[in-house]
């Protein structure tokens, strides 16, 4: 049976993200649907320096198996300066805070993303699924960097 582990905290702000309509509440509402909705977002300060944003996402049971683990995250820039930005995804479990930050299960690096928003659908190793020991302690850690 198919489950799918979403957004459904924030977990780190300090960096001050924002929703698309400039709100700094309930962030991870903008990025919980089963579908990609490209009308609601979450964006990083202007000109981020490795500026992060972390989500708990929800739980989900243990599929007593290494086989079918996918860490999606849809990505995009603004069109609008044309600057370099950079993004990491972080699948990581037990994390509390970003000097412990848990272990790292799998991390994602895209450079000079596009303004045309993408999806990247990694499917974890089976190592890097056996490295996951609570499902109920997941989280997805967004740095964005203009370089």
């Amino acid at each position: 049976m198919a489950q799918f582990a979403r957004p459904d905290l924030d977990t780190y702000n300090l960096d001050l993200y924002t929703d698309q309509g400039g709100g700094a509440v309930l962030l991870f509402q903008a990025i919980d649907e089963a579908s990609p909705n490209d009308a609601d977002y979450i964006q990083s300060p202007l000109f981020p320096t490795l500026d992060v944003y972390v989500c708990h996402l929800s739980m989900v049971e243990d599929p007593l198996s290494s086989a079918g683990h996918i860490f999606r995250n849809r990505y995009g820039k603004s069109a609008a300066g044309g600057a370099q930005i950079d993004m990491t995804f972080q699948l990581r479990e037990s994390y509390v805070s970003e000097a412990v930050m848990g272990t790292l299960i799998v991390s994602r690096a895209f450079a000079n993303v596009s303004a045309t928003p993408a999806t990247d659908a990694y499917v974890l190793l089976a190592g890097e699924a056996d490295a996951i020991t609570d499902y109920a302690l997941l989280f997805d850690r967004m740095i964005v960097n203009q370089p």
